[in-house]
């Protein structure tokens, strides 16, 4: 008969990660960390945002890849996550086409 710790250590598929790679990780996401910091000091003009948003991303993927285990996982999961991404994209398309082309339309006028 299986124990509750027999069952949680054989059902993964992978060997556990050594510690080297946790370290490196974590490491890796302070280094992202304080560079978030140190940029957001600096102004890039328009490219605020995507300087921010492709830092986040970075440090996210890290952290879906190592500590989700993703990365060593069955790639139907990763397939899976890409998957939900590019939808989400898809939907936000015409929200930021909306907000990207509002200057050229004018202000709104509005008459009593």
């Amino acid at each position: 008969m299986n124990t509750p710790n027999d069952s949680l250590s054989s059902n993964h598929g992978h060997a556990p990660l050594p510690l080297r790679v946790y370290i490196g990780v974590f490491a890796a996401l302070l280094v992202l960390t304080f560079l978030t910091v140190y940029v957001a000091s600096i102004n890039f003009g328009a490219w605020n945002t995507p300087v921010a948003l492709g830092i986040a991303t970075f440090k996210g993927s890290l952290v879906a890849l190592f500590f989700m285990h993703l990365w060593y996982d069955n790639k139907a999961n990763l397939l899976v996550l890409i998957a939900a991404i590019f939808f989400v994209l898809v939907l936000f398309f015409p929200i930021f086409l909306d907000v990207g082309t509002r200057a050229a339309s004018g202000p709104l006028l509005i008459r009593p």
